[in-house]
């Protein structure tokens, strides 16, 4: 899951570093892997995986006397991966399961698999891949084919609208309807116009959120987004950062959006006033923008298919599972990991929180597929979700892929702000990059 959904709280490396070392016991020198005497396994994780609220810890002890489960949690991926890191060089420490967020999965994939447990190695190898989608399994595999974790939950995107703004400002409020009204992002744009000169629009009302809301989905439907197949990052050789810049700057400069800079004071408190009318959502964006508006937000959105998912889908977050293999457990690590992630568990973890799969085989289950949400005007989350994730091209990943996205939103919101010219920011973009990458 995407860490500004996991926990906005903040959390130094400093108190990071004192949680992990807190979750990183393994088993103790007295565990012996009976209903008596059980194995401890430690659970190394950041913002809201969810097994616990789910009650999936308690049934796999309840299956397993002899484990015993304990999670630790760093409110911020950020700074958890910072503390994993510190372990990683150190060889030792780790939790016997470790999170790691799409962020930093390239990370671990180039520089730490040998850290991890290949998953393309197990015997089961084959049945665990046949679960997945393809591009979420080759997101944790490395280019020499190991495969570092399994997959939680994934971030297919649709486009998320306010049906009442729509109506004041003249559009159609059925989704068949709105989604035939952007089959392309140039569409998208040209209903943002309409959007925007329309006399009866609610007024201060915007089209959109933020430049992101376009840059972000738009990005990951190009061939390449930020990375070659090497993951070295080539945002200037990029079809995929060339097609979503010209857009997302175009909605800037074009007055279809907020300005807002999204995960903000002002981002949050801009749901409750109705101050846009559609963002950018990723299945994950559902819980985040119920729990900004509350029950006063029941009935007022629903949900419309990307721009270009014709062509092809996008993803925006998720994480992994991934076993050290310096851990003092690690076969009964790898069992529950296998466990956590199966197909029957991520249909619970999806009813039960809306963490929508990883796995096509639970996507794809009446349980999921069927699923309508009553909060968002009964679209039907699991159809919807589901064709997205279907529709996701597979873009190579690269260690500096969140570096990149900030250095570009937080440009794109200058064009917005009318400080700096589209070209003017893209040059700021380029340099704040190259400061993070080198040149």
């Amino acid at each position: 899951m995407f860490d500004h959904r996991r926990g906005r709280a903040a959390a130094s490396a400093a108190v990071a570093l004192a949680l992990l070392t807190a979750g990183c016991g393994g088993g103790s020198a007295a565990d012996g892997g009976s209903a008596d005497d059980p194995i401890t396994l430690t659970m190394g994780l950041y913002g809201t995986f969810g097994y616990e609220e789910a009650g999936l810890y308690e049934e796999y002890m309840e299956l397993h006397p002899e484990i015993r489960i304990e999670q630790s949690v760093v409110a911020q991926s950020g700074a958890y991966y910072q503390a994993l890191q510190t372990r990683l060089a150190a060889g030792s420490g780790m939790a016997d399961v470790q999170g790691i967020e799409i962020g930093f999965v390239a990370d671990v994939t180039a520089n730490h698999a040998d850290a991890f447990v290949d998953f393309a190695a197990q015997d089961n190898a084959d049945e665990l891949e046949g679960t997945f989608y393809d591009w979420k399994w080759d997101q944790a595999s490395t280019t020499d084919g190991r495969v570092i974790g399994l997959g939680t939950d994934a971030g297919p995107q649709a486009m998320c609208y306010r049906q009442d703004l729509f109506e004041a400002a003249g559009l159609p409020t059925d989704p068949a309807a709105v989604s035939a009204l952007w089959p392309t992002w140039d569409d998208y744009l040209a209903t943002g116009q309409q959007y925007t000169d329309s006399a009866t629009r609610q007024e201060g009302s915007s089209f959109v959120d933020s430049p992101n809301s376009v840059f972000a989905p738009a990005v990951r439907q190009g061939d390449v987004a930020y990375d070659d197949e090497d993951g070295n990052p080539v945002v200037e050789d990029s079809d995929g950062v060339e097609t979503a810049w010209d857009l997302a700057s175009q909605a800037a400069d074009d007055g279809l959006t907020a300005s807002l800079a999204q995960f903000g004071d002002d981002w949050n408190a801009a749901f409750s006033n109705g101050a846009f009318a559609t963002i950018a959502c990723p299945s994950w964006m559902l819980g985040y923008i119920t729990s900004q508006m509350g029950d006063e937000g029941a009935g007022l959105w629903n949900i419309a298919t990307l721009p270009g998912q014709a062509e092809a889908g996008s993803t925006w977050g998720g994480s992994w599972l991934g076993v050290p293999s310096s851990g003092e457990h690690v076969e009964e690590a790898t069992a529950l990991v296998e466990w956590l992630t199966a197909p029957e568990q991520q249909v619970r973890m999806f009813t039960d929180g809306g963490f929508f799969p990883s796995s096509s085989t639970a996507a794809e289950s009446p349980e999921v597929a069927d699923t309508v949400s009553e909060y968002f005007s009964d679209a039907p989350i699991g159809q919807v979700f589901g064709d997205a994730a279907d529709s996701v091209r597979r873009t190579p990943i690269g260690p500096y892929d969140t570096q990149i996205q900030d250095a570009f939103s937080a440009a794109l919101t200058t064009v917005a702000d009318g400080d700096r010219t589209p070209d003017e920011a893209y040059t700021d973009a380029l340099n704040a990059i190259e400061q993070v990458v080198g040149g």
